[in-house]
Parts: structure tokens; C-alpha cells; sequence
């Protein structure tokens, strides 16, 4: 079996500012694979270059045995709609406000060639009842909605297609202790029946544990330990990781 992303090296920087150096992992088939680290310590800038939001500078990301970086655009904009998801922290950012749930929900599935209006909204009813969002709201906006069903309504979106590999930023940021749970255990139920492959950045640690297999520790640009999740928080080996857990002990 082959890796489903393999990352070679990865850098970028902007200006004399590093945002990552010499970045290299692979990810396999239906893994997660969770990215910590403080503010600025270079996590979002792999994940945004991961996407495709952010150009590399250096390095290579193989998907499926592919160099994304030599794709066209066009290449790259078929697999960001076929293949791959992005589930942003603010759902405000991953959801058109002005367009009902069950339209949100539509559309992904039209940007794929789906044409059936009556299969399309069988399949975003479907799918809102998946994400705990009642059939009776399948025409509201999504501003109508709390901040826990709106981000329950993006990874809808998101997932309806059915994409191999999803990359999530903060997808539990801003949201008070028990939305956050009840979110976490979605989000472990839909990746395990669905097989997906993901790549999550989060800041906190508990999060990392409840759905990370492996673990990367990130600072000042680097990796400087990567290993499975409970290994790497139970008996983390960089003084950084050590000072990172330490710190949510202390809490």
C-alpha cells in the first residue's frame, strides 16, 4: 500500500519570516494525522500549503503519487471539488450565508455533475440528518442557525461528496466546552465509518488525542517530534513537547 499524500521537504516563507522548513511525512489510507503547536509555530502555513490555499516555495506534496505543485490550475481546482475537503475554523468562511442548508449541502454536490434536483435534495437531507440538523431546517439560512450547526452544516457541505482526504483548521475553535465535545464526537464517527484520510491542526492537545492515530509537534517552523498520538503525549521526548503537555497538566 502507497501513502495517499506524501510531503518531501516542504518550505515556505514570507520574506525573511519563516512559516516552514524541511516539512516531510507521510499519510496513509484512513489516517489522521493531528498538527500542534503555539501560535506561529508554522502549523496553519503547512496546512494552507497542503490545500493548495498557500504556494510553497520548495519541496514536493505527491497526492496519490502526484506532484500537486507542477498540477495545472485547473488540475488542482478539480481535485480541491472531487477529492479533497477543507473544513474551516470559522464555518462562516467554509458556507455561503445567503443560501439555505439544504443549498449549501446542493451545491457541493452540483460542482461534481449531479443534476437531479429531486436526488440532490434527497442526498443534503440526508446528509443534515447525519450531522444532527433537523429536516425541518433544510430551508434556513445558516445564519439562522447557532455557531455548533453551523460548523455541523460546513462539514456537511464538505463531506457530502465523499472526498478521500480532508484537511480541518481548528474545527472545534470558538466553541464552548459541550458543543465541542458533541462536535468531536461526530467528527470521530464520520471518519471512521467514511475511511477518510485527514490532516487536522488544532491547539489543544485533548482534541489531538480524541482523533489524531499519529502527531506532529511544530515550532518556530520545524518539526521537532512526530510519532503515534498517545506515544508522543505520554511520553513526549523534545523539551518543547514536554513543556506543551506540561502546560495543560498545569491547567
Amino acid at each position: 500500500m502507497s501513502p495517499l499524500l506524501r510531503v518531501e521537504s516542504l518550505g515556505k516563507s514570507y520574506g525573511a519570516r519563516l512559516g516552514c522548513a524541511e516539512v516531510s511525512f507521510d499519510l496513509w489510507p484512513g489516517e489522521v494525522l493531528g498538527i500542534v503547536g503555539e501560535s506561529g509555530s508554522g502549523k496553519s502555513t503547512l496546512l494552507g500549503c497542503l490545500a493548495g490555499h498557500l504556494a510553497a516555495d520548495s519541496g514536493r506534496i505527491l497526492y496519490r503519487g502526484r506532484d500537486t505543485r507542477a498540477m495545472s490550475e485547473p488540475e488542482r481546482r478539480m481535485l480541491a471539488r472531487t477529492e479533497w475537503a477543507f473544513v474551516h475554523q470559522n464555518p462562516r468562511d467554509g458556507l455561503r450565508m445567503g443560501v439555505s442548508a439544504g443549498g449549501n449541502v446542493g451545491e457541493r454536490l452540483m460542482a461534481v455533475g449531479a443534476r437531479n434536483y429531486g436526488q440532490i435534495r434527497a442526498a443534503a437531507t440526508d446528509w443534515l440528518g447525519r450531522v444532527e440538523i433537523a429536516a425541518t431546517r433544510i430551508d434556513d439560512r445558516p445564519r439562522q442557525f447557532s455557531g455548533g450547526m453551523q460548523q455541523r452544516l460546513q462539514i456537511a457541505r464538505n463531506l457530502v461528496t465523499g472526498p478521500r482526504l480532508v484537511f480541518m483548521d481548528e474545527p472545534t475553535g470558538g466553541l464552548d466546552v459541550s458543543v465541542q465535545a458533541r462536535l468531536l464526537d461526530l467528527l470521530r464517527g464520520l471518519v471512521r465509518d467514511m475511511g477518510l484520510s485527514v490532516v487536522i491542526v488544532t491547539h489543544d492537545l485533548a482534541v489531538a488525542r480524541l482523533l489524531a492515530d499519529r502527531l506532529m509537534v511544530m515550532k518556530d517552523g520545524h518539526v521537532i517530534e512526530q510519532g503515534l498520538t498517545d506515544q508522543v503525549l505520554d511520553d513526549p521526548q523534545a523539551a518543547y513537547t514536554q513543556l506543551l503537555v506540561s502546560s495543560v497538566l498545569q491547567v
